[in-house]
């Protein structure tokens, strides 16, 4: 039986006091091989947000059937108000735990994450800056890495194609980038051109490189409006390319930071982990207010994205591309080669 009408129907969510939300899926099933230091990891990850974030931050964890342990401890940061929200659910993959993380809020920014990703200084201001000085930028990475340009980027160089302020610049921190392929495993054979320049856009102020990887990026939460509810692989195949493919469709630009602030970690403890020092000042919050732009047609989709980068990174066609866009002569036959000749 009911008597009565519940006194919240027909009443309006008010809109987040927050501007920016953190999701970070953390799977840790037990503490031996693969995930032997995965517990010390995370504890790593999780305090450099705290040490790094403003007060209008919101942190989801969606702990995706971590072992009972890890659910405590998760539990205990909760109760402690350092984390806002924690989502317990089976192993049902990282993205189909993303995607639960994302739902149920309108916040303006969503930073998603690895569970082994060192935060630096200054990384959420800069990220917003971005995203101001560069309207149709819909996602910002904050760890370079080389040869992005050319993975999902096709509508950013295409809008920016007969423009000066897109040419290949100098790398400002090469060291991060070894730093970052020494994290997931590669050795040092690969082209160390790479190292020295990237294909860049400077504007506004602001200067970026063309592409993002999604071990951590931001993203303008307009753009998962209308998300899928479910994704078929509980890692790789194709539901990591979703977050890549998915500003696309908004014709949004994906960028990186200039300078590297973040770290990847990887599944082994180092001891300069524990070594970053953090500036305890009070974190600035910045306004979100930004642009945002329709589902673009299927056709400037496909033309943008497909078709010209086709045409584009031709050998031969890349290579012109590379002397008009200013990319030292030295290194242009030579920069289409991951490994060198």
């Amino acid at each position: 039986m009911r008597i009565g009408n519940n006194p919240h129907k027909n009443q309006p969510i008010q809109g987040s006091e927050y501007l920016h939300q953190i999701i970070i899926p953390v799977y840790i099933p037990h503490f031996e091989g693969y995930f032997k230091d995965s517990f010390d990891i995370l504890k790593l990850c999780l305090q450099s947000v705290f040490n790094t974030i403003h007060n209008k931050t919101f942190i989801t964890i969606v702990n995706n059937g971590s072992c009972d342990v890890i659910k405590n401890y998760l539990n205990e940061l909760h109760t402690q108000n350092k984390i806002h929200e924690v989502i317990h659910t089976n192993n049902i993959g990282k993205l189909n735990a993303i995607l639960k993380g994302l739902a149920g809020n309108s916040i303006e920014l969503v930073t998603i994450t690895d569970a082994d990703v060192l935060f630096l200084d200054n990384w959420q201001i800069e990220t917003t800056k971005v995203f101001r000085a560069l309207p149709k930028v819909g996602v910002v990475g904050i760890v370079p890495q080389f040869n992005m340009f050319k993975n999902k980027c096709g509508n950013t160089i295409f809008d920016n194609l007969f423009s000066k302020n897109l040419k290949f610049i100098p790398v400002k921190t090469p060291q991060a980038l070894v730093h970052f392929y020494d994290s997931i495993g590669w050795d040092s054979s690969y082209n160390k051109n790479y190292l020295k320049y990237s294909l860049g856009l400077e504007k506004n102020n602001s200067t970026v490189y063309i592409g993002s990887g999604h071990f951590v990026a931001t993203y303008k939460k307009q753009m998962f409006q209308e998300m899928k509810s479910y994704l078929l692989f509980k890692l790789g195949g194709d539901s990591e390319d979703y977050l890549d493919t998915l500003p696309l469709k908004y014709d949004y630009w994906r960028v990186t930071t200039y300078d590297n602030y973040a770290f990847h970690m990887g599944n082994v403890y180092e001891d300069w982990m524990s070594e970053i020092k953090y500036d305890t000042k009070k974190r600035v919050e910045m306004d979100c207010d930004f642009a945002h732009y329709k589902l673009a047609s299927t056709f400037k989709v496909s033309l943008k994205n497909r078709i010209f980068t086709k045409f584009l990174f031709n050998d031969s066609i890349s290579k012109l591309f590379y002397n008009w866009k200013k990319l030292p002569k030295l290194m242009v036959n030579n920069y289409n080669n991951i490994i060198p000749k």
